[in-house]
């Protein structure tokens, strides 16, 4: 929401349209130049822009860079390893299975957090309904005051339109926090190492930045290019801030004739059994085979956060129906033992 980034569909689709020209024997610019007329339309003009860079003479590269702000970083860095080794398609086509598998995940995490967010909904609609029909009403106690088993001091239309008012506008408000927090620090990297760490949400962005490092580093180690590039593009493919300010230290830590396992490990994002296995890989020559399969296991493990994510927020938002529920409760019982005590009873 409120990014300018291109939708995962449309990420999807241009891979596999690329794929398949490539494959067929099209350049670049006629994929590009299809695209922009044919394409889906929040890409067209994306596309034309890149066919006029690339056919002035521009790389791919540096066309893809000028338009950062719609692509992600993992499809900026694998094209370019793509058009410097002549395995455009080869990228492509797990560029489209990677993000295809992201749409499933975030499909999963819609449907399994819409059934509390409606249940929220529909609880806060029925008090307000609450509040406005005591108001219709007009009910009033043995003392002449109107009679409000909420406690609230809310009744009728006005009444109904107050309370929703204050639910939803703190929560707009929470949302606007958010936003504009991101705005002013989401390009920091101590906020990034920071969220990283939280429970909860800090591994489930931890899973997805380690599952786009693993396909970044199988392709660009399988390209053959060297070291010190690999890991650069591999680090600023998570599209994390804090893994992309580690490339300074990645690459001096190589380039001083460690392996790339001492690098991760002096950055102090990897969790040690992943770099255990990249130990291991790179000494039995298996580097790329073994980060096909930690992509494939930081997938399902980014899986499985996500679920977990989602249940403990389906929690949080049940734990506040509940407590919606049973303080209505109390003051409506409170409410009528105090008319039972005004009348005498």
């Amino acid at each position: 929401m409120f990014s300018s980034r291109l939708p995962l569909k449309t990420m999807i689709e241009l891979c596999r349209v690329l794929r398949h020209y490539l494959k067929s024997g099209l350049s670049v610019v006629d994929v590009f130049k299809q695209q922009a007329k044919r394409g889906p339309s929040v890409l067209r003009p994306i596309a034309s822009r890149i066919t006029d860079a690339v056919e002035s003479g521009e790389a791919l590269e540096d066309a893809l860079k000028q338009e950062a702000a719609y692509f992600p970083p993992l499809f900026v860095s694998l094209a370019s390893v793509g058009e410097h080794t002549g395995m455009l398609p080869e990228i492509f086509h797990e560029l489209e299975q990677y993000y295809a598998r992201q749409l499933a995940l975030r499909r999963d995490f819609v449907a399994r957090i819409a059934w509390p967010v409606i249940q929220f909904v529909l609880a806060t609609l029925v008090l307000a309904l609450v509040i406005f029909i005591l108001g219709i009403l007009g009910s009033t106690t043995p003392a002449g005051k109107p009679f409000d088993p909420l406690g609230l001091g809310l009744l009728g239309p006005s009444g109904a339109v107050i309370f929703l008012g204050v639910i939803y506008g703190f929560l707009a408000l929470l949302f606007a926090a958010y936003w504009l927090t991101r705005r002013l620090f989401g390009g920091r990297p101590d906020i990034d190492r920071l969220v990283l760490n939280l429970p909860a949400i800090g591994p489930c962005l931890r899973a997805l930045a380690l599952g786009r490092f693993c396909l970044a580093l199988q392709l660009t180690h399988e390209s053959g290019m060297s070291v010190r590039r690999a890991l650069r593009l591999s680090l600023r493919a998570t599209g994390n801030k804090a893994f992309v300010a580690a490339i300074p230290l990645a690459e001096g830590t190589v380039a001083s004739g460690e392996e790339i396992a001492q690098a991760l490990e002096r950055t102090g994002l990897f969790p040690d059994e992943f770099l255990r296995i990249v130990e291991v890989a790179e000494a039995s020559g298996r580097l790329t085979e073994e980060m096909k399969r930690q992509g494939d296991h930081y997938h399902e493990e980014a899986g499985r956060r996500l679920a977990a994510l989602t249940a403990v927020a389906g929690y949080g938002i049940w734990a506040l129906i509940g407590l919606f529920i049973i303080l209505a409760i109390f003051k409506m019982y409170s409410s009528v033992l105090g008319i039972y005590d005004n009348i005498g009873i």
